[in-house]
């Protein structure tokens, strides 16, 4: 029964986890989606923006990250046979690319507060292409927990399956910034 406790609140807090990545990053587009506006309404925002980010980075994310990292954790210490099963190791494995993530969007933050209002010299497109990078790891992680030994089994036809969303979001995002880049040059030349 420990055991399902501790799980259920891992759950819990990779969902808050991911919420906080998910929308910090999304703030970080707005942030440059400012660049266009006249001077007043631009240092506002981004003013406003900044405020959300450190608030959303120290009161939602990092300490959601925190607990799921200490609750996943004591699961294994609960059940050290996870560390010998082969699709446990490419949970591993992702998670080390969303430790990697993680530290990426902790620069963000930072830069962020330093810029103080200024240009973020990050482009629009990387960063709505860096916040799918998210999406990506939690497909991969939920996948091979739901499916475990079936991931080790049918990797090539789940990678394939990865990969293919992974391009059908990417495309998805592309397509959506041409068709904003489009609108705001139009509205421009009005």
């Amino acid at each position: 029964m420990l055991y399902s406790v501790i799980k259920a609140i891992h759950i819990i807090f990779m969902v808050s986890y991911f919420a906080g990545i998910f929308y910090l990053v999304r703030l970080f587009v707005y942030y440059k989606d400012t660049d266009e506006f006249d001077e007043v309404k631009q240092q506002i925002l981004r003013n406003q923006y900044i405020f959300m980010a450190v608030r959303l980075w120290n009161i939602i994310t990092v300490p959601a990250g925190i607990l799921m990292l200490l609750s996943g954790l004591t699961m294994i210490f609960l059940n050290s046979g996870l560390m010998k099963t082969p699709w446990f190791h490419l949970k591993l494995t992702f998670l080390v690319g969303l430790g990697i993530y993680h530290f990426w969007c902790w620069k963000k933050v930072k830069e962020l507060k330093k810029l103080n209002g200024s240009i973020l010299l990050t482009s629009n497109i990387k960063l709505r292409q860096f916040n799918e990078i998210a999406t990506f790891i939690l497909f991969a992680v939920v996948f091979t927990v739901i499916l475990k030994y079936y991931v080790i089994e049918y990797w090539w036809q789940l990678l394939l399956g990865f990969f293919g969303i992974v391009i059908l979001i990417t495309s998805i995002v592309k397509l959506v910034n041409r068709n904003k880049t489009k609108e705001s040059r139009r509205r421009n030349q009005e």
